[in-house]
Order: structure tokens, then sequence, then C-alpha cells
């Protein structure tokens, strides 16, 4: 099973922009669909993005399409999550997931997930 490691998150402005990173091991991280959720305070996990294992097709929450950007290099066995114009909504802890690469691309059936990454909007 792959592990995954967040990293990237920290305080940033309204209006800023922010790239995290994900980090998988422990198997071939092309054989997983790659994903982005987030969880903010006293609110449930949602979905953010998520990226077919070759990269080629990406979906999105539709609340988010257009600032937020997914994208993997499977060489480097990570996962990105580009974020524009950030706001103070954005705040949450911001979590890295993985299923098999035969799984739909979509928000659903995500098996492994890493520890989270602190994302915090101010104004």
């Amino acid at each position: 099973q792959v592990q995954l490691v967040e990293s990237g998150g920290r305080p940033v402005q309204t209006g800023d922009s922010l790239r995290l990173s994900c980090a998988a091991s422990g198997d071939t991280f092309s054989n997983y669909v790659m994903g982005w959720f987030r969880q903010a305070p006293g609110k449930e996990r949602e979905f953010v993005a998520a990226i077919s294992w070759g990269g080629g097709m990406a979906y999105y929450d539709d609340s988010l399409k257009g600032r937020f950007t997914i994208s993997r290099d499977n060489a480097k066995n990570t996962v990105y999550l580009q974020m524009n114009s950030l706001k103070p909504e954005d705040t949450a802890v911001y979590y890295c997931a993985a299923k098999p690469r035969t799984a739909v691309v979509g928000r659903s059936d995500f098996g492994s997930w890493g520890q989270g990454t602190q994302v915090t909007v101010s104004s």
C-alpha cells in the first residue's frame, strides 16, 4: 500500500498563491489515481480534486475549478495542488489520497491517506 506525506502548507494572506506537495512511497506511484481533500475546523472533509494515473485527466469540485490545479510528476512520485487567489474560507487541513488506477477519477473510494498539511489564509 502506498504511503503519503503532504507538505507546503503555511499561513498566507488573502490573494496569495500556494503549492502543496504530496510525496508517495511504498508502491509504484503510477498505479494510483491521486486526490486532494480538505477539512476546515468544525466541518466535514470535502473533495478538492483528483487526477488520473497518467495525469491526462483531472476532476475538480465545481466551487474550486479555476483557482486550484492538480498535477503530478510520476518520475518524482509526487502530486501537487496549486492554489491561487486564496481566500479565508480556504483555510483547512489539506489531505492527499490515493486509489487504484483502475478506479474512476472522481471524489469517492480513496483508500490511502496522508496526515495532512495546514493551510491558513488570513484577511
